[in-house]
């Protein structure tokens, strides 16, 4: 028997003891679920329903990924078509919507990129690895480039190398030791800035760390760089607007490649198409999930420019070619649903209206929020927005982790789901926002009232 949108508290029960007894879920504690039992029965737009009935508005769009929202039929449609005519073929052949997928990411990025297909962002970035270190032996022979430099706090997935690239060390420390391979900068979380400046004063100090880095490593030895353009795991660091073009110019003066993660960025989220578009850079490797399907089946992509594309190329004894496949890559009913999604975000102009309720979102909260002493910070781009939340403004002391649970608690108890930053004791303190891009005005202005009503209940809950 299947839940329904009437609920059934037997089957709900025999849901609950099932899942329990058998599953394993990610990045939740077990207790934790066998006290929520929440069980997820239907969605629609913006919401979501459980089988106890209960609607949340889901400000997170799932994990940063509906892009176009919950309930398209017609996305459910295609992939039906496409099962019928042609399920599966690896993809060491071709077929027509994986071919119309790369033709739309390429006319998306300005006409100059191939891309090679996998099923997730950690996937992706993985490949962007692969791809920075395979070119760095076909263009560099003689130098072992095969260094990446990323930065503290950032996330880039959950393999062993996104693990070890990424700087969230509360994430990291259960799988180490890691290899050597990937260095680590400070990051632009300018709220709290990681060396004590104040921009612009600071002459965007942590972009001139990528430089130092490349010669205290050796540029011979550096394949590339990996950024992504507003780090969002870590609470919405949004960097100052000259600090991707300095990074790109400092890799570009190393023959360094610039690898940017646009997994959760992507595809509409920060009011452009991809998050770089907005600090006219140009990425040589871009790492694209989430939204590229709004999360209706698994697919991701890595991106890269036809320079490198070009290092691959070669007569087949020569072995030029990409050293990695993926069972599922170019998987022709992901692809194809990936195409509508697309093209309805296109239709729609949903990069557009990121923008526009974003802002609106944005001036709501500031309006609305600042009022309360415990918010420090409030920042973001489209619908990517973060609150940070303090003792007090003027120390800057981050909220204790117990409270900031209690404001995300305080939320889904009041029918909406919020995100939490993931930077571990440094960064812990921010609720994150992250909504499908058709979220309308009238849920923004539940969005900001049930915050403002959350934040009241812990000032409240801090004064006695």
């Amino acid at each position: 028997m299947s839940l329904t949108n009437q609920p059934d508290p037997e089957e709900r029960r025999r849901v609950v003891a099932q899942d329990l007894a058998n599953v394993m879920h990610p990045i939740v504690q077990h207790r934790a679920l066998e006290k929520s039992q929440m069980v997820v029965t239907g969605a629609q737009g913006s919401t979501i329903v459980d089988a106890d009935g209960t609607s949340y508005l889901d400000a997170m769009a799932g994990l940063w990924c509906v892009n176009i929202g919950y309930g398209r039929t017609e996305l459910a449609e295609i992939a039906a078509e496409q099962m019928q005519q042609m399920s599966y073929y690896p993809h060491t052949g071709m077929n027509l919507p994986a071919a119309r997928l790369g033709e739309q990411l390429n006319t998306l990025m300005g006409g100059d990129y191939h891309t090679y297909f996998v099923n997730s962002g950690s996937e992706a970035n993985e490949a962007g690895f692969k791809v920075a270190r395979q070119y760095a032996k076909h263009e560099f022979p003689g130098q072992f480039r095969f260094k990446t430099i990323a930065r503290h706090y950032a996330y880039h997935g959950t393999t062993l190398a996104t693990l070890a690239a990424g700087g969230m060390g509360e994430r990291k420390m259960k799988f180490e030791p890691y290899a050597g391979e990937f260095i680590h900068v400070p990051a632009p979380t300018c709220y709290r800035c990681p060396l004590g400046l104040e921009y612009p004063s600071c002459k965007t100090a942590c972009a001139t760390a990528f430089e130092a880095t490349i010669l205290a490593e050796g540029p011979q030895t550096v394949a590339e760089v990996i950024v992504e353009p507003i780090m969002s795991a870590v609470g919405v660091a949004v960097p100052p607007d000259d600090y991707l073009p300095r990074v790109e110019a400092i890799c570009r003066k190393y023959d360094v490649l610039l690898h940017v993660d646009e997994v959760i960025n992507g595809f509409g989220r920060t009011g452009k198409m991809f998050a770089h578009q907005h600090y006219g850079i140009s990425p040589d490797i871009m790492a694209v999930a989430k939204g590229i399907v709004s999360a209706y089946l698994p697919i991701a992509a890595t991106v890269v420019k036809n320079r490198v594309f070009e290092s691959f190329l070669g007569e087949v004894a020569e072995a030029r070619q990409v050293m990695q496949v993926n069972t599922y890559g170019g998987h022709p009913v992901a692809a194809a649903v990936a195409v509508r999604n697309i093209e309805i975000m296109l239709e729609e102009q949903l990069p557009e209206r990121a923008a526009t309720m974003g802002a609106y979102l944005m001036d709501g909260f500031k309006a609305t929020l600042f009022k309360h002493a415990i918010t420090g910070d409030i920042r973001g781009k489209g619908l990517l927005i973060g609150i940070e939340l303090v003792t007090d403004r003027e120390s800057k002391v981050q909220l204790d982790g117990a409270l900031v649970q209690g404001v995300v608690d305080f939320c889904k108890a009041n029918g909406v789901i919020v995100g939490r930053s993931g930077g571990g004791s440094r960064h812990s303190n921010t609720i994150v926002f992250s909504p499908p891009l058709v979220i309308t005005r009238s849920e923004c202005d539940t969005l900001i009232e049930v915050m403002d009503k959350a934040l009241a209940a812990t000032v409240a809950k801090m004064a006695g």
